[in-house]
Parts: structure tokens; C-alpha cells; sequence
């Protein structure tokens, strides 16, 4: 029986080990498929993915850096001492646009060449991460073990991508029901049974430009046939503009109830609004305060669109007040103002939602144009003059979705 000669008796024996070296790759890789499908946390990948580095093939040296916001951090290293932040951004400004893997070993530049390979990940045109690996026991790294890190660390960064994805998801849909919540609970707040009496009829339009707004009015009855309105617009949008205003609305009830002058009044509320956002945030307001007996208003317009009052077939701006508040500690002043009320005369409120539009000023509907609607169609019944009005601003914003929130609260007295 003839015997094999040494040569080819070594060449099986490396077969063999090739073959299993190959197997135990495979075996590596199926591993760290079945983590991902089970979901295990991204520093148990890192792990697994140290140790077939180092154990399957023989890598003493290791950086695996992952792109976040134009910038690549180091998620993974081993052996050799770490590179700084900005050595790192270095390398990927220069080798990350060849989109191939390269051997770096005679690279003139010392921070590069002390390495073997550069290994980049890109997803289309986008890098997503790169590979520094070197000091290998062999004497050098074979094409098919860049050809096994490629794959093995795109899995990986799949992995890491569809998780990222996956906790923006999830981000995305309790911030949306937060905001729906939000909304609800604002929607609340707004009054939804307004007076329609022989002495006062009141209707309103609340339109937020997102499922929560910044605007906001009530309506508040009081003793001795009395009762106070304001209308509201809170500087922002969003969530922490609906919060400001729902603590204006909670903090406007509660001094009410107190029995105190308007002028008190907005001065304790710019305190509320001042020592909440610190002067970060600012509230316009127009506040009116109806006496039944002597048919009465008094107001204050803190930097508000000065309401209108139709009466005897005229119309006057009720501008007189004070500034913003919440822009200063305290008021540089204060006045009220007062006007004597009119059968069937109509107080006309609004947040600049209506006569804003995204900049444009032909889309947008003036003071003056306002005005002109209102003394013109002053006999309708409230319901349809907010129908006409709406439609005479949406056809000049042909159709388009409002910019901002829309509040107007319109009060007729008998």
C-alpha cells in the first residue's frame, strides 16, 4: 500500500485546519445572527464580536468606529494604546471616501500605517462605520478574512442600525401620544359652553395649528352679574407652550377667584409667567371685565391684537393695557382701560393666527381688511359671521393649511 509523501500528507493537514477554521467563522457568525434575531443589547454584540476578533482570527489589534451625526466614535477597541478623538476623524476624512478596504501598513501617514487594514461600511452612498485592525500572529491578513469581517461587521451594524431605528420609533410614538394627551387635556380646558341669553351671546373658533396650541381664551362667570374674558397667545409652539398656557389658564381661575382689580391681576400673572420661564417665554393677553349693572367693560391689552368693538356703527381697538408679560419682573406700567357698552353691540377677539400667514403678506389678512369684514357683516348672527370670516381667509390662503393657531372668541351684547 503505497504511503503519501510528506508534502502532500502537509498539505491535507492544512486543508483540514482551513476547513475548520472556516467552519468556526461560520459557527461565529451563525452565533451572532441568532443574538440578533433574540434581540440581546448591543454591548453583548460588541463582545461577541471582541472575542471572534480575537480568538477566530488572531487580531491583537482592534477599532471599530460607528458614524453618529457626521462624526465617527469608537464603540469598540483592543490592544494598542487608543487613538484621540480627533485622530480618529483624521483617518475617516481621508480614507473613508476610497469606499474600499485598504492595506495601510506603508501609508506616509504614522497614524494610519499603524495599522494593517482599513475596512469601510457604507449603506448606498452613506459610511456608516470603519474597521482598523493589525497586529496579526500571522504574517499577514488573507483577502478572506477582510471578505469575513465585512460580512460579520455588517451584520452588526445592521443590527445596530435597525435597533437605532426601532428606539426612534418607538420615541416617535409616545412623543405623538403624549401630544395627543396633551391636546386632550387642553381641549378641555378650553370652555365648551359659552352664554346664548337675552343678555349676552358668546362664540368662539379654536383651530391649534398642531394637535396642542399656544393660543387660549375662557370665560369666566363672576359674582354680582359680572363676568371676565381674556384671549391668550403664548411665544412658541409645541408641548411646553401648551404647558405654560394651561399653568396661565390654572393661575388666571385661581386670582380671579380673589376678587382683586385687573391691574392686580396682570401684575400677578406676569409674576407666575416670569418665574416659570424666566423670561424665556412671554404671553400676549387681552383680559375684559363686563359689570351687567352699568353695561361696563374694563381691559387690560398686554401686548395682545387690540380686540374691536362694533357700536353704533363704528369700530374702536381697545389697545390700552401694559407690555407682555413674563418678559419682566415687573410691569413697566399699567393702564386700564374702560368703555361704555352698546345694545347689540359686538367685541370682536382674535390671536394673530388670522391675520398672519407664513410671511405672505397677499395671503394674509389685514387689520384694516378685518376691520372692513366686520362693520359690513356686524347683523349676522355670530355662527355665521365666524362661517364667513373663516372661508374669506382660507380662500386668500387658497386653501392651505393655517401657519399658526386660530382663536377668536366674539362677544354680542343685548
Amino acid at each position: 500500500m503505497p504511503k503519501n509523501h510528506p508534502s502532500e500528507n502537509d498539505g491535507q493537514i492544512d486543508l483540514i485546519e482551513l476547513l475548520l477554521e472556516r467552519q468556526a467563522e461560520l459557527n461565529a457568525l451563525l452565533e451572532v445572527t441568532r443574538a440578533i434575531n433574540s434581540n440581546v443589547p448591543s454591548e453583548t454584540l460588541i463582545e461577541m464580536l471582541e472575542i471572534i476578533m480575537k480568538g477566530n482570527l488572531k487580531i491583537r489589534k482592534f477599532r471599530l468606529l460607528i458614524q453618529n451625526i457626521n462624526e465617527f466614535y469608537c464603540v469598540s477597541n483592543f490592544g494598542g494604546e487608543l487613538e484621540s478623538f480627533e485622530n480618529f476623524q483624521e483617518i475617516a476624512q481621508e480614507l473613508i471616501p476610497l469606499k474600499i478596504p485598504i492595506e495601510t501598513t506603508h501609508h506616509p501617514d504614522k497614524k494610519i500605517s499603524a495599522y494593517d487594514y482599513f475596512i469601510p461600511f457604507y449603506h448606498k452612498d452613506d459610511p456608516l462605520a470603519f474597521v482598523l485592525v493589525g497586529d496579526f500572529k500571522e504574517a499577514k491578513l488573507i483577502d478572506n478574512k477582510v471578505d469575513y469581517i465585512q460580512t460579520l461587521i455588517n451584520v452588526i451594524i445592521v443590527a445596530f442600525e435597525n435597533k437605532k431605528l426601532f428606539k426612534e420609533r418607538i420615541h416617535r410614538e409616545r412623543l405623538q401620544r403624549e401630544v395627543e394627551l396633551a391636546g386632550q387635556v387642553q381641549n378641555m380646558l378650553i370652555p365648551q359652553d359659552l352664554p346664548n341669553n337675552p343678555i349676552l351671546d358668546v362664540e368662539s373658533v379654536y383651530l391649534p395649528h398642531q394637535n396642542i396650541g399656544g393660543d387660549f381664551f375662557d370665560f369666566i362667570p363672576l359674582k354680582d352679574n359680572k363676568f371676565l374674558w381674556c384671549v391668550a397667545d403664548v411665544s412658541g409652539k409645541g408641548i411646553s407652550a401648551a404647558l405654560i398656557m394651561s399653568n396661565f389658564q390654572a393661575s388666571l381661575r385661581a386670582l380671579v377667584s380673589l376678587d382683586i382689580s385687573l391691574s392686580d391681576l396682570i401684575t400677578r400673572l406676569n409674576q407666575v409667567v416670569f418665574n416659570n420661564t424666566k423670561g424665556d417665554r412671554f404671553i400676549t393677553v387681552f383680559i375684559g371685565l363686563y359689570n351687567q349693572k352699568d353695561r361696563t367693560v374694563k381691559y387690560v391689552n398686554a401686548g395682545h391684537n387690540a380686540s374691536l368693538i362694533i357700536q353704533n356703527n363704528q369700530i374702536e381697538e381697545l389697545k390700552k393695557g401694559t407690555t407682555m408679560i413674563g418678559v419682566f419682573d415687573e410691569l413697566p406700567f399699567i393702564n386700564e382701560g374702560e368703555i361704555t357698552i352698546e345694545k347689540d353691540a359686538i367685541v370682536f377677539n382674535y390671536t394673530d393666527g388670522i391675520i398672519e400667514f407664513d410671511g405672505e403678506e397677499d395671503q394674509s389678512l389685514s387689520e384694516d381688511e378685518l376691520k372692513d369684514f366686520l362693520q359690513k357683516n356686524q347683523q349676522d348672527e355670530l355662527p355665521v359671521l365666524h362661517q364667513k370670516l373663516m372661508k374669506k381667509i382660507s380662500e386668500m390662503r387658497n386653501n392651505s393649511e393655517p401657519s399658526d393657531d386660530i382663536t377668536i372668541l366674539t362677544l354680542k351684547f343685548h
